[in-house]
């Protein structure tokens, strides 16, 4: 595959991942099942934000390379906040739980 090729299935990539989400969205707030709205957000967003800094890298040359910083920042943002609220709680006293 060609690399123009290859842009166009990650730019389709990142189409679909939008209208993933807006179709979630739109279904969470339709039927009021399915999940909340952070969920959503901050479980395609890390990976919306990685497609992005390979489309910025595509059309960076080796000088405009900070350009994909921000993106990849971003993916590790996101992606640091889907797992903080997904880490169980610790409550005082609480006991780990083994199985």
């Amino acid at each position: 595959m060609s690399w123009p090729d290859t842009m166009t299935l990650v730019d389709a990539v990142i189409a679909f991942t939008v209208a993933e989400g807006l179709a979630m969205v739109a279904w969470r707030l339709a039927a009021g099942t399915g999940p909340a709205l952070p969920d959503i957000a901050t479980n395609l967003l890390p990976g919306l934000c990685l497609m992005l800094a390979l489309r910025s890298a595509a059309g960076a040359s080796a000088i405009d390379g900070p350009a994909v910083a921000p993106w990849l920042a971003a993916a590790g943002m996101a992606h640091a906040v889907d797992v903080w609220r997904r880490w169980p709680s610790r409550r005082p006293g609480a006991r780990p739980t083994t199985q």
